[in-house]
């Protein structure tokens, strides 16, 4: 179902594919393809020029031909961060991984690197200019980073009582932390939201979760005086950051613990068939969006104020975020593109990352209709899923081991 070579599928029969449940299986994490961008050359550990043109004197090329990288580089990404493990502050380029490195997103040339500064699978979370992370020595502290320099620059633990606590969000005042509380036995059945007082290093509250909630398969964001997260149990959660107090929850027909979008006072999530908006203060369900008969919406993203999704048929949505209303809906994709699941956007181009698919890659669509203009893939046969976020006029773009730059206007 996933070939565009040697014939083609109806868009009828992909969606009734896809309403029995066929060809939409995901594949398992660990498969590896073929190795680096040339399977005869492994490539060296500092950044290699691309074909793209140095300094800042280069454009995207026009429709139908893929970029050149600018720069690429090896990558230590562990595939465990999900959608935070790759992240851009400044212009520094960050890689979740065991070393921790920090690049520069002009040149690639490697700024600093960190090894054993934290645990496997550290998700990038970024609040107030500082990186917060969970200490590699599982004591329970927090370490917090200056992005640009790798250095240490703060340090706070949760208490004793708790098992090793992992950051979730972060904002100017609080880091939030998720962590087990500890039994006789070493057990924890039970676990905790808690914010750190950045300024601190203090407890500000600490609040018990509901019994059968799990520590793992959260994803969290900061909104205002508001902190959003979903997991695995298909909760979607509000509280406020000041007090720690419930605002409300819901459960979701489908589990959200990747990725949901927010905008202004809503937080947009895909539940099945629909994409639906929740008010932040009230819960209130203000509008929601249906895709066809027999696909599903994967994860929404809210970029310069337009919200986008792609759906289980590979067709591409754009929705004012505010409202509900389809701006445009892309059919036409099934035999040029493949699902994306993070997008970045830079002038009137949208770019989406594309994941478990050796003819993924990066997309480039025209932000204003959805048309494909390009795809840039390295051809190395790996089907790990890419990740692509804005870096200026650049694209910082990582595939399994590999993390590249291309140019975004």
């Amino acid at each position: 179902m996933g070939t565009r070579e040697g014939g083609s599928v109806s868009r009828r029969r992909i969606l009734e594919l896809a309403g029995a449940g066929l060809g939409l299986a995901v594949i398992g994490a660990g498969l590896v393809g073929c190795g680096p961008e040339d399977p005869a050359e492994k490539p060296a550990g500092g950044a290699k020029p691309g074909g793209g043109g140095k300094g800042d004197d280069f454009t995207t090329p026009p429709a139908g031909s893929a970029p050149e990288p600018l720069w690429r580089a090896d990558a230590a990404n562990d595939n465990l961060a999900g959608i935070q493990a790759l992240a851009r502050v400044g212009d520094v380029v960050l890689v979740s991984g065991d070393p921790l490195v920090g690049r520069d997103v002009v040149s690639g040339k490697e700024k600093w690197s960190r090894a054993g500064i934290t645990t496997p699978g550290a998700r990038l979370i970024v609040g107030g200019g500082t990186l917060y992370l969970s200490s590699a020595e599982y004591d329970g502290d927090i370490v917090g980073l200056d992005p640009a320099t790798g250095k240490e620059t703060w340090r706070s633990r949760l208490g004793k009582a708790y098992r090793q606590p992992r950051p979730i969000a972060a904002d100017d005042r609080h880091v939030y932390v998720l962590a087990g509380i500890l039994e006789k036995d070493f057990s924890a059945p039970t676990n905790v939201i808690a914010a750190i007082d950045t300024t601190t290093g203090k407890v500000a509250w600490s609040e018990k979760r509901d019994a059968g909630t799990e520590e793992y398969g959260i994803t969290a964001s900061v909104v205002g005086k508001r902190l959003v997260y979903t997991d695995y149990r298909e909760n979607l959660t509000v509280r406020d950051t000041t007090t720690g107090r419930q605002v409300w929850t819901k459960k979701m027909g489908k589990s959200n613990y990747r990725r949901f979008a927010v905008h202004e006072d809503l937080v947009i999530v895909a539940d099945g068939q629909r994409l639906r908006a929740f008010d932040l203060a009230t819960g209130k369900e203000p509008w929601s969006l249906a895709t066809e008969e027999f696909s599903q919406f994967k994860d929404p993203q809210v970029c310069d104020g337009v919200l986008y999704a792609s759906d289980s048929v590979r067709g591409l949505w754009a929705v004012n975020p505010g409202t509900g209303k389809q701006i445009w809906h892309n059919e036409d994709l099934l035999e040029t593109a493949t699902q994306a699941w993070q997008f970045a956007k830079v002038g009137g181009t949208l770019y989406g990352a594309t994941e478990f698919d050796k003819e993924g890659g990066v997309h480039a669509f025209d932000a204003a209709t959805g048309k494909l203009r390009w795809t840039y893939n390295d051809n190395t046969g790996d089907i790990q899923q890419w990740y692509v976020v804005e870096a200026g006029k650049r694209l910082a773009v990582m595939h399994g081991k590999r993390l590249y730059a291309l140019p975004a206007v």
